[in-house]
């Protein structure tokens, strides 16, 4: 059989792969390696430590953020979002619950509801990006709009319901979300090199994200997605870095082990073989996984329980992050 590396060198090569792909078991690194360029222009090549985009892979942070919370009584899963801010939601449920936020399970209406838009571009057609700078720059876009459906009723992925957790992080810790996460969460899981970059301060060995118009025809997503990240996603983050997440947050370095075990159990049934937790994705019984999608970014990452596996993927196009991951799973259960 070919090594794993050969085979994700080979689809890279042949896919035109973007991005950076890491693999680790029992503490070994079984691949380690970086296509493409992070810079097109000045051919600027994609290294392990290059820093990416990761959309809404980063909403397992901000469940982690809520979940810290809770531990030091600042509040409950089951608090009502009425009790923690004094925002004004005059058509929401008052029994929706921080739980129901974390779970997608709230019925509240969303800003970018996937089911009815396809392009999340089209948000900035009126509302110029570069004027979402903060979560509360995002109320407009849902806070008069009517529920969905009733509290605990179904779950529908939710955008909007991260952006109130932020705002929640925010009034109860007197920073701001980004700041929160960067302190208690990136700080002690020795994620050094990610953050929660503008997109006109990118830091060095940071990827530009890219839109393909055509063949050969690119332009960078930075008229695409919010200019600054937050709650409900954009945080750059880099390969290890990724891995060391996961490794803090199973060893209980993040939470206490109860809430470690609360954050990565099944709360509501997406589909068929398919669960929710806190902030990431379930394939019961052997795997976590968070992704992401915007224009110009494509990721994901996710931990084999049963074999003590974490993997990874980090592009800096729309496509290609999930393709790779796919040969991962495909190699390591055949």
């Amino acid at each position: 059989m070919k090594q794993l590396s050969t085979i994700i060198q080979e689809h890279a090569e042949k896919s035109d792969f973007s991005g950076t792909v890491m693999v680790k078991k029992n503490g070994e690194v079984l691949v380690a390696s970086a296509f493409g360029y992070s810079d097109r222009s000045a051919r600027r090549e994609n290294n392990i430590d290059t820093r990416y985009g990761i959309a809404s892979g980063c909403k397992l942070f901000t469940a982690v953020a809520i979940c810290q919370l809770v531990e030091k009584g600042i509040l409950s899963f089951h608090t009502p979002i009425k009790e923690c801010l004094s925002i004004p939601f005059p058509h929401f449920d008052d029994r929706v619950t921080i739980q129901h936020l974390l779970t997608h399970t709230s019925g509240i209406p969303d800003y970018f509801d996937e089911e009815v838009m396809d392009d999340f571009e089209d948000l900035w057609k009126e509302t110029p990006m570069y004027l979402i700078q903060k979560g509360e720059d995002f109320l407009p876009f849902f806070q008069n709009s009517p529920m969905k459906s009733h509290p605990g009723e179904t779950f529908h992925y939710n955008n909007a319901g991260y952006i109130i957790l932020g705002l929640v992080i925010e009034n109860l810790s007197g920073l701001t979300v980004q700041e929160y996460i960067v302190k208690n969460i990136f700080t002690p899981a020795s994620m050094n090199a990610s953050g929660y970059f503008r997109l006109d301060r990118l830091p060095g060995n940071t990827a530009n994200g890219y839109i393909e118009e055509s063949e050969n025809s690119w332009r960078t997503n930075i008229y695409s997605i919010p200019i600054q990240g937050g709650a409900d996603g954009g945080a750059y983050v880099t390969g290890p870095d990724m891995i060391s997440f996961w490794e803090a947050l199973l060893s209980d370095k993040l939470l206490k082990n109860e809430n470690t075990v609360r954050i990565t159990e099944p709360h509501v049934n997406v589909k068929e073989g398919v669960d929710y937790g806190y902030g990431m994705w379930l394939n019961l019984p052997d795997k976590h996984h968070v992704m992401g999608y915007d224009p110009g970014v494509s990721f994901h990452s996710a931990h084999y329980m049963e074999k003590d596996l974490k993997v990874v993927v980090l592009s800096n196009k729309g496509s290609g992050a999930f393709e790779i991951y796919k040969l991962i799973e495909n190699y390591i259960n055949s």
